[in-house]
């Protein structure tokens, strides 16, 4: 049986003046950025994929300049890193503070990850400091090794 009283909240309510705003479309798009950025750091692949395929840009940044591959890659998450390399995005692209995603691999020790960004093309000698300098300074031979040696 249903309830006639009750609303349907099946759709939203485009009804309003307040859902056609400039200002709610932005703090929908907003919103929607965090749910993202939000994904890549959790490796939230399905929810990727689903905006991504629909056309959000894949090298979308938040204001650290923090891109999707950034923040997967930091968390761990090769086969989101794979994914977002196949997609094009640059896997050599700075943050605001010139660390590379290679270099935050490097620090957190993910060799899955790092594995797959040289795949990629991920340069061990961009940013600041590089991803070289950042195993040296952990003593990570192994990413030393898949980065070329010493």
């Amino acid at each position: 049986m249903t309830d006639t009283n009750s609303p349907d909240t099946s759709s939203p309510d485009t009804s309003s003046p307040d859902t056609d705003s400039p200002d709610a479309s932005a703090d929908q798009a907003v919103a929607l950025a965090h749910q993202l950025f939000d994904a890549a750091r959790a490796g939230d692949a399905s929810t990727l994929t689903r905006y991504l395929d629909a056309g959000v840009p894949a090298t979308l940044t938040n204001s650290a300049g923090d891109g999707l591959l950034m923040l997967a890659a930091y968390h761990g998450h090769a086969s989101v890193v794979a994914d977002l390399a196949r997609r094009g995005v640059d896997v050599n692209a700075v943050n605001d503070k010139g660390q590379t995603p290679l270099a935050g691999v490097a620090f957190k020790g993910y060799a899955d990850v790092a594995a797959v960004l040289v795949g990629a093309g991920a340069d061990p000698d961009q940013g600041s400091p590089t991803a070289r300098q950042t195993a040296q300074m952990f003593k990570r031979q192994d990413l030393l090794e898949l980065f070329g040696g010493q």
